[in-house]
């Protein structure tokens, strides 16, 4: 199986796939059960493409000794083994070796001897307030400081754990396709404050570096800020009261120094798989924080992908504007959708129909694959390892800690065989979509660290604002970035709603104003800038009147959202319909052959493909027993019915009901 990442899709041995995936953390388990857990997740789930982070903590807990990947020193650190028995089986590997990878491991999985409390020659990762960034779990529930990912001890150490991952696991490895770098940003901390961090001594030393690279000298750099800095020493990180354009810097340079850290360790690897990262989503308050920050535009051959561990989206507003923002910022594959913990998180998850719906929100709403995390319960960690739990982790996955399927089980299996199917030509078909909204990410920098100036331009509100619109519409929309879409991305929109303030980009004005000369209708939400990104004078956009509200959402009746997706040449259709906790009754939605009328659980939804004017295969969720719902799953279009006998779902498959 040959892999590469093409515009965020997995194109496999030439066919492009929703890429989907289960994890199984093999460093949790007893090696005598990894062979039957690998074959309950080929043979019950029916995934063949495992994925499982490499615990560096786990492979290497003393300085002085080398990485254990052979199982010398523990059976369960037999890394090369197991990937060895997923390539006897036909299963492929996505590698996750960190160096943090949370997982609810100690320390996030960072070996103890990297703290700066153990050793002082490991720098600190500093907040605003110059207080260590710490890390938290039942270990050390005061935390433990994170060491700055740019200090020169801890580059150099995790570099090496790094290279000795490359070179003595994945190299010779022909089941590993793929590596994820990272996780959830640095520490999952991608979603925090800019103010979080880092203020360390190379967190600083690399933001005026990168000023320099921006404004070349301190006179550009004077005359662009309204300052008078005798040289790049004197440059601190800015406050609120500092400049726009210094808080605008501050954000960029957010998103550069996550590119760094993606870039220095997906080189320290040194191997030529395609490589992904799993962003977290935003939290509400922290919306600009995570725009300023995550910019895949930057990371060259890097590509996006993304979590979800935010609440339940069909209950929860908030929690599904995070989570569709996240989907749609840029494309690339769900590589943690939470199927496995409720005790944890939710007592939701504890049925199948939420991870259902929200894996099918991810796809509809831009993902490319999605992932079961985790696939397998398992159990006979040490305390090293995981302080906090005994066992099974997780409480209800669709493999249980024996190896025997549950109730979830069936449910990830129609899913997967439904993608498997049809799952290059659902990314084939276009989402029908005509309106976008216009990131201006300086903007999201000012906003990050302007605290409770409502008045200060961002992107977060707009942004936010313009997403509760078009749900409230039922419309599916875009997201772009102004400074990297090209005009003919842009083109295919009808409108583009920017976020207003006081200055813009002259490359983003000029490209704003074709637009609108082409027909385009650009909206600006807030005041319209008069200014470009020096503070000069610059011709403002003339902005346009909103189009007449006359587009009509997909959903005729029912509390509903759903997405449609249409082939450019032939007449095929998907549609994803995703049930609200409180619907009652049918949900009845407008396609390109009329009325089609849906019944699923509340929660839950279902995937239909649509064909040559008939409704073909399905998949469609009839039950949520944490919501004591069992609705007989069923499609009807023109008259004619398909559906369960029954309470419970609606599998159809290769037009065979499973």
């Amino acid at each position: 199986m040959a892999i590469e990442i093409r515009d965020g899709v997995a194109v496999v041995d030439g066919v492009p796939r929703v890429l989907v995936t289960a994890d199984y953390p093999y460093y949790r388990d007893d090696p005598a059960g990894w062979a039957d857990r690998l074959r309950a997740v080929r043979d019950e789930l029916g995934i063949e493409v495992i994925t499982c982070y490499l615990p560096w903590r786990h492979h290497q807990p003393q300085a002085g000794t080398a990485p254990d990947f052979t199982g010398r020193s523990h059976p369960s650190r037999d890394v090369t083994g197991f990937l060895a028995l997923c390539h006897e089986l036909g299963l492929r590997v996505i590698a996750k070796p960190g160096p943090f990878i949370h997982a609810e491991v100690n320390y996030g999985g960072l070996p103890d001897w990297v703290c700066p409390d153990a050793d002082p020659a490991f720098e600190p990762l500093l907040d605003a307030r110059g207080e260590p960034a710490r890390w938290a779990d039942a270990a050390v529930p005061a935390g433990r400081p994170l060491p700055a990912p740019l200090g020169p001890a801890f580059l150099a150490r995790a570099g090496e754990w790094l290279s000795a991952v490359g070179k003595e696991v994945l190299d010779g490895a022909p089941a590993v396709i793929a590596l994820q770098i990272a996780n959830e940003g640095v520490y999952t901390s991608g979603s925090l404050p800019l103010t979080a961090y880092d203020y360390s001594a190379s967190g600083v030393a690399f933001y005026r570096d990168r000023l320099r690279a921006w404004y070349r000298t301190p006179a550009a750099y004077n005359e662009s800020h309204g300052t008078a800095h005798a040289g790049w020493a004197d440059l601190w990180p800015p406050t609120a009261a500092d400049g726009p354009l210094a808080r605008a810097d501050w954000g960029r340079f957010h998103a550069e120094y996550l590119a760094e850290v993606y870039r220095v360790w997906t080189q320290a690897v040194g191997s030529g798989l395609p490589v992904l990262v799993n962003l977290n989503p935003p939290t509400v308050p922290e919306l600009d924080d995570w725009l300023a920050r995550v910019r895949p535009e930057l990371w060259g051959e890097i590509s996006y992908g993304f979590t979800n561990w935010m609440g339940v989206v069909s209950a929860d507003r908030d929690a599904h504007a995070r989570y569709v923002i996240a989907a749609k910022r840029a494309p690339g594959p769900n590589l943690e959708e939470n199927w496995g913990f409720s005790e944890l998180y939710d007592p939701a998850y504890i049925d199948g129909a939420t991870s259902f719906h929200q894996s099918l929100l991810a796809l509809a709403a831009g993902a490319t694959g999605f992932n079961v995390y985790t696939g397998v319960a398992t159990s006979g960690w040490t305390p090293e390892l995981d302080a906090a739990r005994s066992g099974p982790y997780p409480d209800c996955p669709p493999v249980d800690a024996g190896g025997a399927p549950t109730a979830k089980a069936p449910l990830v299996r129609a899913l997967a065989r439904f993608f498997a199917v049809h799952g290059a030509e659902f990314l084939e078909c276009a989402p029908v979509r005509r309106d976008a909204f216009g990131l201006y990410l300086p903007y999201a920098g000012i906003a990050a660290l302007s605290g409770q100036d409502e008045d200060a331009p961002g992107c977060g509100r707009p942004l936010r604002a313009f997403h509760e619109r078009m749900r409230t519409r039922g419309l599916d929309y875009g997201i772009v970035d102004l400074e990297s879409v090209t005009a003919q991305e842009l083109a295919a929109y009808r409108t583009v709603t920017v976020p207003g303030g006081p200055f813009l980009h002259r490359e983003v004005r000029d490209l704003l104003a074709a637009y609108a000369e082409a027909g385009g209708l650009v909206l600006v939400d807030g005041p319209v800038p008069e200014l470009d990104e020096r503070m000069r004078p610059c011709a403002p956009l003339t902005p346009s009147a909103p189009p007449p509200d006359m587009d009509e959402g997909l959903v005729v009746h029912g509390d509903a959202d759903a997405f449609l997706r249409s082939h450019p040449t032939r007449d095929v259709h998907y549609l994803v319909v995703l049930v609200q906790a409180g619907n009652e009754g049918p949900i009845t939605l407008r396609t390109p052959y009329g009325m089609v009328e849906v019944v699923a659980a509340q929660g839950g939804g279902g995937v239909l493909r649509l064909a040559d004017g008939q409704v073909g295969d399905v998949v469609v969720r009839g039950l949520n027993t944490y919501l004591d719902c069992a609705v007989e799953a069923g499609v009807r279009l023109d008259g004619v019915r398909s559906g369960a006998s029954g309470p419970g779902d609606l599998v159809r498959i290769d037009g065979r009901l499973v």
